[in-house]
């Protein structure tokens, strides 16, 4: 048996590892698409490590598309089998990868647009006219390889392999997955966190602790960090809030994931209106995106938590006050860059390298009255990335601008837990886990993280490169 780590091997993005049985069997843990513009990782998404017509089945862990997002591409390049996830995955699924098709399309679209002006009727050099990575059209048949199941049951998806999810507490649906394998004359327990979530977040149950396991593999975003906690975090969200709109009369700009960043905040906002501290100022959730996703998180209430199914008691709507606005509309996007009232916008995406985001960024990154404030990860050569890293000077739209706004990171918004919270969750596993591969983190924090978890007392923590197999 055999594991080979196909995305995620050092980098954030583009989550997807292969387990191969002895008889030949593969199983592929998420199958994500890479986000940023990494020259090393520029052809990633375009090629397998394998091939997709030789795997068996997709275990999906949840609905981010750097975990799903090439899907789509799998099915159109040959894959047959089935993709097993929770309930709520799929549906965030169904419309998170239609997103992704469109701007797949609409990406191409612009670059051979751009292509075009620039030969003159001349081919350029290296430049060759770009195919979508996959299209609106191949949405449907991914959604018809989806087989859903509930969380804390065990389910078959091989004659010899078991699957438990578990609850992740890191976006709606999300899950650990434990695989109960049964070889020859032995059976090995292996354990894939997925993206380990944070205890004591709003809207969604604390993580669930997996079995224990004979090898895990783990993620390790914030190795390297401890978050601020909830008290402190969110009196200072709301001295952000009052600095930047009431004070210097600007906008604040909130970079967010459509799925579970968006939501988070709304509710907290919402809870703040609701204890009468939220200045008179509009919200727009600018995401199309966001809008379809939070009325999914309506439709499943079974992943709330207990305070989110208080808060119902005295509020039904979580997700909505009287000065916030869901935007579909293009003109009224638009419309609120144009405006000069001070205002909140929540708009994806939250690594700022698409979207609609990208727009409001433009109109605002050379004006010091607003603030951009970051809420969690983004890749180093995003937007998002740049400015974390303290950059002066900003390319958007071909255009450098310089950075005037205030940026402020506030990491405790992040869905994944710190490296205290990942050791938590992991930390029964030292008897029985031979083996912790670390993945979905940059070098720089898997480091410190495997470093402690060997003076934790874990035997032996691994860092795999990517294409790096390993027998177990």
């Amino acid at each position: 048996m055999k594991i080979k780590f196909c995305g995620a091997a050092q980098e954030v993005t583009g989550s997807a590892h292969l387990l191969e049985l002895d008889n030949g069997t593969k199983i592929l843990l998420d199958c994500g698409l890479f986000q940023g513009n990494s020259k090393k990782m520029a052809a990633f998404n375009e090629k397998w490590l394998f091939d997709p017509a030789e795997i068996d089945c997709v275990v999906l862990s949840h609905a981010h598309i750097d975990h799903s997002g090439r899907l789509p591409k799998l099915v159109k390049d040959g894959f047959r089998g089935s993709i097993f996830s929770t309930h709520a995955t799929r549906s965030l699924c169904a419309i998170m990868l239609l997103d992704s098709a469109k701007i797949q399309e609409r990406d191409a679209e612009y670059f051979n647009k751009k292509l075009e002006q620039k030969q003159d009727g001349k081919r350029g050099k290296h430049k060759h006219p770009k195919d979508p990575l996959y299209t609106t059209k191949d949405i449907e048949p991914t959604m018809e390889c989806f087989a859903t199941f509930g969380y804390n049951r065990w389910f078959s998806i091989h004659e010899s392999v078991e699957v438990l999810f578990k609850d992740a507490g890191h976006i709606l649906g999300s899950a650990s997955v434990t695989l109960r394998i049964k070889e020859n004359d032995r059976t090995i327990m292996l354990g894939f966190t997925g993206d380990i979530g944070r205890p004591q977040r709003p809207i969604l149950r604390d993580p669930q602790i997996m079995p224990q396991v004979d090898y895990l593999i783990c993620e390790s975003t914030y190795g390297d960090q401890e978050h601020l906690e909830a008290p402190s975090e969110k009196e200072k969200f709301l001295q952000i809030i009052r600095n930047t709109c009431v004070e210097n009369k600007g906008k604040l700009l909130i970079p967010a994931f459509s799925v579970g960043r968006t939501q988070e905040i709304v509710y907290i906002l919402d809870q703040l209106e609701h204890e009468g501290k939220l200045p008179k100022i509009p919200v727009y959730v600018d995401s199309p995106l966001a809008v379809n996703a939070t009325m999914i998180f309506g439709a499943h209430p079974e992943c709330f938590d207990s305070d989110l199914n208080e808060y119902l008691l005295v509020d039904d709507d979580p997700f909505g006050f009287n000065s916030l606005t869901y935007v579909r509309d293009v003109e009224l996007s638009k419309a609120i860059n144009d405006s000069e009232e001070p205002a909140i916008i929540i708009s994806s995406s939250g690594m700022m390298n698409a979207g609609r985001v990208k727009h409001h960024l433009y109109h605002m990154i050379d004006q010091p009255q607003h603030t951009i404030l970051i809420v969690g990860y983004c890749t180093p050569d995003t937007p998002g990335g740049i400015l974390r890293d303290g950059a002066t000077f900003l390319r958007l739209f071909g255009q450098w601008k310089p950075v005037n706004a205030n940026i402020v990171v506030m990491d405790s918004f992040s869905a994944h837990g710190d490296r205290l919270e990942m050791l938590d969750f992991i930390k029964h596993q030292k008897e029985t886990a031979s083996t912790v591969f670390l993945v979905h983190g940059t070098i720089d924090r898997q480091e410190p993280f495997k470093k402690m978890l060997l003076n934790y007392g874990f035997p032996s923590v691994n860092i795999p490169e990517l294409g790096q197999e390993v027998h177990i």
